[in-house]
């Protein structure tokens, strides 16, 4: 007896298995990108090059384009993830917010909960606040009253920093500020 979810309509022809290749080499020669990510791109571009594609045929498509990723070691949720978390730490990003763009990005929790195991919140907080000139970075003509104060909290904690750390990011004096930022990671 057939069965009827595998039938020939839902093979994916051999052309569309071949640009599903060349689009994911294409795809991942230009950024790095999450398995998911590349699985969506795939999809919506074969929705709109091919004419009556089923369901079935998507989802072979984006899983041929997955196993070429991955087969070229140029596809790996592990390795994007340590360098998006190391590369957005640096930037001055908090944890909450490097965890919520890697969810985004369709990366597994527990892959991001190791990534970020060791960063260092309170020297990200530091980088951002040079980046704002916040607190110990303040130009020295500029005069610190509660509404800057209140101002800089506020924005500490959308870019997801905790009360208790931007407060103490802002009390620090300019030494302690500088050495939080040139000590080895």
């Amino acid at each position: 007896m057939d069965d009827p979810s595998n039938t020939a309509e839902d093979q994916p022809t051999p052309r569309m298995l071949a640009w599903a290749k060349n689009s994911a080499a294409y795809r991942l020669a230009k950024r790095m990108m999450t398995e998911r990510e590349l699985a969506d791109a795939i999809r919506r571009k074969a929705r709109s090059k091919f004419e009556d594609i089923s369901e079935a045929q998507l989802n072979a498509l984006a899983e041929a384009a997955l196993a070429f990723g991955r087969s070229m070691k140029a596809l790996d949720d592990q390795n994007y993830a340590e360098i998006r978390a190391n590369s957005a730490a640096r930037s001055g990003r908090s944890k909450r917010a490097i965890a919520r763009k890697l969810s985004e990005k369709g990366v597994e929790r527990s892959i991001v909960e190791s990534v970020l195991q060791d960063a260092d919140d309170l020297r990200s907080a530091v980088v951002y606040a040079r980046k704002k000139a916040f607190g110990p970075f303040r130009r020295p003509d500029v005069e610190p009253d509660d509404a800057r104060w209140t101002k800089e909290i506020a924005s500490f904690a959308r870019q997801g920093f905790g009360f208790d750390l931007a407060k103490r990011v802002l009390d620090l004096d300019r030494d302690e500020a500088e050495e939080i930022l040139f000590r080895p990671a």
